[in-house]
């Protein structure tokens, strides 16, 4: 009987270990992209052309592909339904970003509020799901602040000039945040080696 139990315990540390180590490198990824996809869109977002529009679209997908590789790779720390609920929202906000941009920079503004709003909400969930991992206080504070800043992308669509510059700001900060999450995670991987 000791036995199995001593296999559970060591299969659970493992599936923790592995769980973290592929959110570490899935964190890591995602500040990569961010930091690269805000330059390009700094560089590109006087107005829509297809350059910020195919931005603008691609970043939703991207999210929905960093969700599917986090619910292949994070093992027992797996929230299935808030990251099915992000994999759905991502995807939404991507046809309803190529739909927005035909309107012009306010829709564009709106959409990505109610995503970042969203995405926040979601993000902020998972992060407490998986608080016993370590670095999960920095998504906690990334969501909670993605949802704010959600609420000011809306309100600033009714501005008299609504830039897309402030969305690169938004990717910028969550990069940091999801390096901050990669390098407490990779400290902890360390620290139980």
């Amino acid at each position: 009987m000791s036995s199995s139990i001593e296999t559970s315990v060591a299969g659970t540390v493992a599936d923790t270990t592995s769980s973290t180590e592929g959110l570490r490198n899935l964190y890591y990824a995602r500040f990569g992209f961010a930091i690269v996809w805000a330059a390009l869109l700094i560089l590109t977002a006087a107005t829509l052309t297809p350059v910020s529009i195919a931005l603008l679209v691609i970043y939703p997908l991207f999210d929905v592909t960093a969700a599917v590789i986090d619910f292949r790779t994070s093992g027992t720390a797996r929230p299935k339904a808030p990251l099915y609920i992000n994999m759905a929202a991502s995807l939404l906000t991507a046809l309803g970003l190529a739909v927005a941009v035909t309107s012009g920079i306010p829709d564009v503004l709106r959409v990505w509020g109610v995503w970042a709003i969203t995405a926040g909400i979601v993000q902020l969930i998972v992060a407490i799901l998986r608080y016993r991992l370590g670095g999960q206080w920095a998504m906690i504070l990334s969501g909670a602040i993605s949802t704010l800043a959600g609420a000011s992308f809306i309100a600033g669509a009714g501005a008299p000039n609504p830039a897309l510059v402030p969305l690169a700001g938004y990717a910028t900060l969550g990069g940091i945040f999801f390096l901050i999450s990669a390098i407490r995670l990779h400290l902890r991987t360390a620290e139980t080696r």
